[in-house]
């Protein structure tokens, strides 16, 4: 997992809902916990695009709610500036489940996935079908 070269505007909080674009049979998560988050006292601790955080599955198939996973962020409503000038916003707020490892829980990523993202995990952007 590798460093951003500038500053990522954080756009999801705790309790924030995202769509689940994997085949693993979960279609909404929750954000419950952001790990190694180092924020200001009673602050809600935030997650951008590429960033690791821990989810639940609320909606989906039986097997999978109720359960918490580590998951990434790869899409966010929240338009954020890159190095080079250009402002980047998706269409909604959009996560993939991973294991503990690393790895992609499920086999293929449906929509497209941020740069930021796929530098940062070489796995999504192998299963990525388009990078923006």
């Amino acid at each position: 997992m590798k460093g951003f070269a500038g500053k990522m505007t954080r756009g999801l909080c705790t309790g924030s809902r995202l769509k689940c674009v994997d085949n693993t049979g979960a279609k909404e998560v929750e954000i419950v916990m952001v790990p190694k988050y180092h924020g200001t006292h009673r602050r809600y601790p935030q997650a951008g695009v590429g960033d690791i955080i821990s989810v639940t599955v609320k909606k989906g198939t039986p097997q999978m709610r109720k359960q918490m996973f580590p998951a990434v962020i790869v899409q966010q409503r929240r338009p954020w500036r890159r190095p080079d000038g250009l402002i980047v916003q998706f269409e909604s707020n959009a996560a993939v489940i991973i294991t503990p490892e690393g790895e992609l829980k499920g086999s293929e990523i449906k929509g497209a996935v941020a740069r930021e993202a796929a530098e940062r995990w070489a796995r999504i952007a192998a299963k990525a079908g388009t990078i923006i």
